[in-house]
């Protein structure tokens, strides 16, 4: 034990509970779309990585696409309600909204930042989390990434709070490849 290191960091690596989500959109011009959703969450995740619970997120969004900036210049506000449904009785429930106001920003090459790419916005309705002081999370939260070949993106992304009176995380980072098809 080294009694001189005060660092209070943790780090968390595995498999998360499993997802599952369908939505349908609506086309309603060349600018503007419209579609809501839902996901579903099983409590499949080891240990402190995964809630213990069933949860189910009805959500809802529209986009606009800045066609004149290009086709991949848009702005999607999006939220979701997370509600826990069953699983374990010794873990808290879940009730929160999660928003994700993304502004994706095309560059050439096939090279783009995306401001608040995860619904990482967050006010929690539920039951207090250990050192929680009020409901908001607030974050930066910027993704910069590359179309690597036709349909398949791979990007980064990097967050840190601004406000953190719900805590949901201190720093993230995520590594994300995306197959479109």
């Amino acid at each position: 034990s080294d009694s001189g290191n005060s660092s209070s960091s943790e780090n968390k690596f595995g498999i998360g509970d499993a997802a599952f989500q369908a939505y349908l959109a609506h086309d309603l011009d060349q600018n503007w779309v419209f579609g809501f959703g839902a996901r579903g969450i099983g409590p499949s995740a080891q240990d402190s990585l995964g809630s213990g619970k069933w949860q189910i997120m009805p959500g809802l969004g529209v986009r606009y696409s800045f066609t004149d900036l290009g086709p991949d210049t848009y702005f999607v506000p999006v939220i979701r309600y997370a509600l826990s449904v069953a699983g374990d009785p010794t873990r808290r429930n879940i009730r929160q909204a999660q928003i994700s106001p993304k502004l994706n920003i095309g560059l050439s090459e096939r090279w783009f930042i995306t401001l608040y790419p995860s619904y990482d916005v967050r006010i929690n309705d539920g039951p207090a989390v250990p050192g929680q002081t009020g409901r908001p999370f607030l974050p930066f939260d910027v993704a910069v990434g590359r179309e690597i070949s036709k349909g398949v993106l791979l990007s980064l992304e990097v967050s840190v709070p601004i406000i953190r009176d719900f805590p949901v995380y201190n720093f993230k980072t995520e590594l994300r490849m995306v197959a479109r098809f």
